[in-house]
């Protein structure tokens, strides 16, 4: 049964994100009328006892805000590296996710 209010639709593309205990999902849906839009979805892994569920936050992201939204994402990313953490290297963290992707490249061979 398709969800009425249009949040099932059909995936024209997806990038997964692993993040320690996080998990983003970016992912291109299409509309009836065959525009595009964007949601990312932050899923997080909580432990419950023996058991774990997830806990999902999503956000909708229109076609028309592709362009604000980056440029504050970057802006703001921007602000965190170069004002509020000027001596940290952030290259390591592109080593290390790099170095992920390409073990887990391995493991599927």
């Amino acid at each position: 049964m398709e969800d009425q209010r249009g949040y099932d639709r059909e995936e024209i593309f997806s990038k997964k994100v692993k993040a320690g205990k996080r998990t983003y999902f970016f992912d291109v849906k299409s509309t009836r009328s065959n525009d595009y839009y964007l949601t990312i979805t932050e899923s997080k892994r909580k432990v419950n006892g023996e058991n774990f569920t997830y806990e999902k936050h999503k956000i909708f992201l229109y076609k028309e805000d592709f362009f604000k939204f980056v440029e504050a994402l970057n802006e703001s990313v921007d602000h965190v590296k170069n004002e509020l953490l000027p001596d940290v290297d952030f290259e390591q963290y592109e080593k290390e996710d790099s170095e992920s992707d390409y073990n887990d490249e391995l493991k599927w061979e």
